[in-house]
């Protein structure tokens, strides 16, 4: 049952994410005007039909126009100008896209699937709106182009929190499809593990398949890589290693902004203040956790084993911690990542954005050394590039900064992952066909 506090709590800010707040508000006008509770009575079924399609026809009107305000967004940012567009001032959150997104279009393939436009007591939600928003975005990335890079977090975008991903799970298989096509993979995820053995753990599934399969070339299976602790470890696949991981040399693979002012000392002060601050949580919300510090990275997890945290305080630790790196001089310098894993809380040196900045210029590097792409071609593209992940809040969601950096798709969980990819792969193959 929903709880008053339950439904206050989801209202808060840090919880919300105001583009599709403000397009399920629009939404909700047609679905007032024009759903008729009252056919539940209603024996006629050309009644029913006839309100689902005026409902249907007013919520695509709707979308073409947002989809409009996208248009003319996206105008505004080519001139750098996107502060005065008219999505800017009456969604000030909103950020940059890559792509054109057919809202539209989109609507109409999730109102097949959902049945929006049929209900007459549930007005469309919050995840209609962010499905309708990932289907726009397949279709605007594969209308204009090919996708040369998809990266992904691992827990509960590819596997259950804190599972592995195991040989049977069915996202593997949609992946080595993408690979098929020359679309590169990274898994970038929060997981900071420094030795191949421990990635190899978690996705063995994924890497076993990848090196056994007969449908990727070897230079396919070679465009994988894992990008650990948001942006701070890389290992490439690695056919000849028993982990089928190789470690990357930080020197390696760095990026030029890193090697300027990721310097250890700042490193090691910002750690210092992200700990104390985490230390200051753990006494003053008495909670059974451990703080653990790492060389990238420090964190709580629970002393006592199955035990776990109340929500409300690992959110809690997430925005005192986040307020006060923010605050500090250091925190000023140097981006990081504080965030809600589940049942712990971390902090990490660079965030996702950063993880898939580093994706896009390792393939592009490498690819320009094999001459694959042009000589000026530095990195793939934003407009080129997918991330999938689970936390897209504004606080707290690890996966949110990489919106800057390239287009996204938020699930919900690993089942949505797999119809994503479906999708996807279809969208492909009937760009293919024209």
């Amino acid at each position: 049952m929903t709880t008053r506090y339950r439904v206050e709590y989801a209202l808060k800010t840090h919880r919300r994410d105001q583009f599709i707040e403000w397009v399920k508000g629009l939404l909700a006008v047609p679905f007032v005007l024009h759903s008729q509770p009252t056919g539940v009575f209603e024996t006629r079924s050309n009644s029913v039909q006839q309100m689902a399609a005026e409902a249907h026809r007013r919520y695509k009107e709707i979308m073409r126009d947002v989809e409009g305000m996208i248009d003319d967004h996206i105008e505004h940012q080519k001139d750098n100008t996107h502060g005065q567009s008219k999505l800017k001032l009456l969604v000030p959150t909103i950020g940059t896209f890559f792509t054109r997104l057919p809202l539209a279009d989109a609507f109409e393939y999730q109102d097949k699937k959902r049945f929006i436009s049929s209900r007459r007591f549930v007005p469309p939600s919050f995840n209609d709106v962010r499905l309708i928003l990932n289907t726009a975005q397949l279709m605007g990335l594969t209308a204009t182009g090919s996708l040369d890079l998809a990266t992904f977090d691992g827990d509960v975008t590819l596997y259950d929190d804190g599972q592995s991903l195991l040989p049977s799970n069915p996202v593997i298989q949609r992946i080595i499809d993408l690979m098929s096509n020359d679309t590169k993979i990274g898994i970038v995820t929060a997981a900071g593990y420094t030795e191949a053995e421990k990635y190899h753990g978690r996705l063995h599934g994924l890497l076993t398949a990848v090196n056994t399969s007969t449908v990727l070339t070897e230079q396919q299976k070679n465009n994988l890589i894992i990008m650990g602790g948001e942006s701070n470890f890389l290992f490439t696949f690695d056919s000849s290693s028993p982990y089928l991981l190789s470690h990357l040399p930080r020197r390696e693979w760095i990026l030029p902004t890193m090697k300027t002012s990721w310097l250890q000392p700042t490193i090691t002060e910002l750690l210092d203040v992200a700990e104390s601050s985490l230390r200051e949580c753990v006494q003053n919300l008495s909670l059974a956790a451990t703080v653990l510090r790492k060389e990238r990275a420090v964190g709580i997890i629970p002393t006592v084993p199955d035990y776990k945290f109340p929500r409300e305080s690992l959110e809690e630790t997430v925005l005192v911690v986040q307020k006060k790196l923010e605050m500090s001089e250091v925190g000023r310098l140097l981006p990081f990542c504080a965030f809600n894993g589940g049942n712990d809380v971390f902090v990490d040196i660079g965030d996702k954005s950063w993880g898939v900045l580093v994706c896009q210029n390792f393939f592009g590097s490498r690819g320009k050394a094999t001459g694959e792409v042009d000589e000026e071609t530095e990195a793939i593209l934003g407009e080129r590039t997918l991330h999938v992940g689970d936390q897209f809040l504004s606080a707290g969601s690890n996966d949110f900064k990489a919106r800057v950096v390239g287009t996204t798709a938020w699930i919900a969980n690993p089942t949505e992952t797999v119809e994503l990819l479906d999708e996807l792969v279809g969208l492909i193959g009937m760009k293919r066909k024209e």
